[in-house]
């Protein structure tokens, strides 16, 4: 098996993992607090035993290092507490669909703070995700929903993808050091945040809800990032960029098949609306003569 092939197994799984989180997040029945916080416990155990199997907790990193990636845990930490809190207000399908308008945060900051150049094909991507952002804003949720929860959970999905970019441009900074090691600052950063607020004097009391827990921290962190840095290692960045939607893709199916939700035609148009925008503008799509922007690897969430 060559290497792109390789690559290419790996991302697909690592992205397929990533897109059965919310199925986890809502049968563990825990309020979002504790399960962010064992998500965290759990993928802090895991990585610490890959990066020991590594030979990475050899590597000395400069206090300026550690700060920096416990900046950014911060920032992950506060997005999965609002994406987390999103799907079941505004279900998984929306929240997952909204929380793709990642890349737009990222331009944002890039015009804001690096004076990056806004083209016209951007500005373009970006209205056609605002206009999906829209019809998703204005559809009657189903019988039985409040109108004001769905509300909520759009905009704690728009906080999250705020929070992931905020993140994503924090850890730029961090070129060159381990990914695996970034990943596991992260986590205890988690770990150390929300110790003060999770309900640890009364633990979940079945099996079913530790499992839940433990899948969240062992497989969609550990196990996640491991095939995930292993196929970015092996992909060129444009295929990087495609398999990614594989996760969106699956979140949508898994809300479907595993509680019923049915997105309503305006839902369904937004949210395609916002993936095709969100694709276009991550794999250097353009819509207008003239040379065609380099494709930048979607983000991770």
């Amino acid at each position: 098996m060559n290497d792109t092939v390789r690559g290419t197994v790996e991302m697909s799984a690592a992205m397929a993992i990533l897109g059965t989180i919310g199925w986890f997040v809502v049968l563990s029945g825990q309020p979002i607090m504790d399960v962010v916080f064992w998500r965290c416990a759990f993928g802090a155990l895991t990585l610490l035993i890959i990066c020991a199997a590594l030979g990475l907790l050899r590597n000395r990193l400069s206090l300026r290092i550690i700060g920096i990636a416990a900046l950014g845990g911060v920032a992950i930490v506060v997005n999965w507490l609002l994406l987390f809190s999103a799907f079941s207000r505004a279900s998984i399908s929306i929240a997952t669909a909204v929380y793709n308008t990642q890349p737009f945060m990222l331009v944002g900051f890039g015009a804001l703070f690096f004076a990056e150049r806004l083209t016209l094909t951007k500005l373009t991507w970006l209205a056609i995700a605002f206009a999906g952002m829209v019809l998703i804003v204005e559809a009657a949720p189903d019988a039985g929903d409040v109108g004001t929860d769905y509300f909520t959970g759009i905009v704690m999905a728009l906080g999250a993808a705020f929070f992931w970019a905020v993140a994503a441009i924090v850890t730029k900074k961090l070129k060159g050091t381990p990914p695996h090691l970034i990943a596991l600052i992260q986590v205890c950063v988690g770990v150390v945040m929300l110790a003060p607020f999770a309900n640890l004097s009364q633990l979940p009391a079945d099996a079913w809800s530790w499992t839940m827990l433990a899948t969240l921290g062992i497989v969609h962190t550990g196990l996640m990032y491991i095939l995930m840095y292993g196929a970015i290692q092996k992909l060129p960045t444009h295929l990087q960029g495609s398999l990614s939607f594989i996760y969106p893709v699956v979140a949508i199916l898994v809300d479907v098949v595993a509680f019923g939700h049915r997105l309503h035609l305006s839902q369904v148009v937004g949210a395609t609306a916002i993936l095709i925008a969100a694709a276009g503008m991550n794999l250097g799509w353009t819509l207008w003569k003239g040379k065609p922007p380099v494709a930048s690897p979607h983000p991770i969430k």
